[in-house]
């Protein structure tokens, strides 16, 4: 993208995303009958991420996953979050038959996602709850250091 007087500076994210979103068209494109997306893993469950004075807020929407298939734990500022969605149970089947499907949009297996977080987190200040699929995580954020005036007197 170019910047200012001509100069570009490369982005390995926004690149990253671009070649993504290519090889998802080229799939399409191969045959209507190729799963929809095998890069799903990485990207459920889908997330929003927020933050207030006091707390960074993750809400991992994982619709279909229960709560004793979930993994979820924090290293610094890294947010991992491991488990399984079993579609059988959603669908009151004993095993799903992937070659039945011609186009399959809704990720069924095991998954993992690490989320990197600000800086300013408290890792020990971290609380999640679990609601009709969405996984709300808190995580409060570390006291900043505040300067001590310093008072300076007049010598004798």
């Amino acid at each position: 993208m170019p910047i200012g007087w001509g100069v570009d500076f490369f982005d390995p994210f926004r690149e990253f995303e671009r070649l993504q979103e290519e090889v998802d068209r080229l799939l399409e494109m191969a045959s209507p009958f190729v799963p929809v997306r095998t890069i799903a893993r990485a990207t459920f469950p889908v997330i929003n991420i927020g933050e207030t004075s006091d707390a960074v807020y993750v809400y991992l929407f994982a619709p279909g996953v229960e709560l004793d298939k979930i993994d979820l734990s924090i290293e610094g500022n890294i947010l991992s979050i491991s488990g399984e969605r079993d579609a059988t149970k959603a669908l009151k089947v004993e095993k799903v038959d992937p070659s039945r499907y011609y186009r399959q949009e809704r990720f069924s297996g095991r998954f993992t996602r690490a989320i990197s977080l600000p800086e300013s987190i408290d890792p020990s200040q971290v609380e999640a709850t679990y609601q009709n699929g969405i996984i709300k995580v808190r995580i409060g954020k570390r006291e900043e250091k505040k300067a001590r005036k310093i008072e300076v007197k007049a010598s004798c």
